[in-house]
């Protein structure tokens, strides 16, 4: 999907997560292309970039999954400071915490400082998740639903594509239409926005959910920086200390994006 006519986007930090390297799911191929169109002096890794789940159940990693891994290691060693903060996918990575592989340093958390001076809490958000934290087999019956939607969406998505249309999450949509899981959003919400104040920070940076957001929240920012199974978005600070969501969709939409989307600089 990569095109030489796009050109290289410079940015102070780029956060990702969910990326489920090893899930059939997992949009390998545009985050190739958005790293290969972006630099920053800072990238956190915000959990579940390795689904240790599904590769419990079977071993599936292609090509595309090691040339990620591998385009990391090589920004690291460009010189771009690597943060990894391991999820619930990826929990048997918090085994190795303070641990540096290849330049990349994991952690359970991190404060982040803006360019303007802003603290973030970058963590990945499962600990706030009562299902992960009370009911792993729900979690795990829910991850078969989930997969099972992906699959469904594929084919869905194919038929779009014959027909001209655009993408679309079928998945996404049902979060947002059914009312359980938009409360369920909305409570996870406000319980990273109340760790965020109990820790006097002035916002938050996290992920797990699969829903982009960046908006205040009980006074403080609320960031999560999507996923790279449905919407392809990561949340990216500019130079001057601006914040804002991207979508890797296609890639006059990845343009338009860097163009159109609009950006939030916390208020001093």
């Amino acid at each position: 999907m990569s095109s030489p006519t796009l050109p290289l986007y410079r940015f102070r930090t780029i956060w990702i997560s969910d990326v489920h390297l090893g899930a059939k799911g997992c949009r390998a191929d545009r985050l190739l292309d958005f790293l290969k169109c972006t630099e920053s002096d800072y990238l956190y890794l915000v959990g579940d970039m390795v689904d240790g789940w599904k590769l419990k159940r079977g071993w599936y990693w292609p090509q595309l999954h090691n040339d990620v891994v591998q385009k990391l290691l090589r920004r690291s060693r460009k010189g771009t400071q690597i943060i990894y903060t391991p999820g619930n996918h990826d929990e048997f990575a918090r085994d190795y915490l303070d641990f540096h592989f290849g330049g990349i340093h994991v952690v359970n958390e991190a404060i982040h400082t803006t360019a303007d001076g802003k603290r973030l809490l970058v963590l990945h958000g499962d600990a706030f998740d009562v299902v992960v934290r009370y009911a792993k087999w729900l979690a795990l019956l829910g991850d078969h639903a989930y997969a099972l939607a992906m699959a469904l969406n594929h084919w869905l998505n194919a038929a779009r594509n014959l027909l001209g249309y655009p993408h679309w999450s079928l998945s996404a949509y049902l979060k947002n239409k059914v009312k359980n899981a938009v409360k369920f959003i909305g409570d996870f919400e406000d319980a990273l926005a109340h760790v965020a104040a109990e820790r006097q920070v002035d916002g938050i940076v996290c992920g797990h959910i699969h829903h982009p957001a960046l908006r205040q929240v009980k006074g403080v920012l609320y960031c999560n920086d999507g996923d790279w199974m449905e919407t392809c978005s990561a949340l990216v600070e500019h130079h001057d200390g601006r914040l804002q969501i991207l979508y890797w969709l296609t890639e006059e939409q990845a343009m338009a994006n860097f163009m159109s989307r609009p950006t939030l600089q916390l208020a001093a």
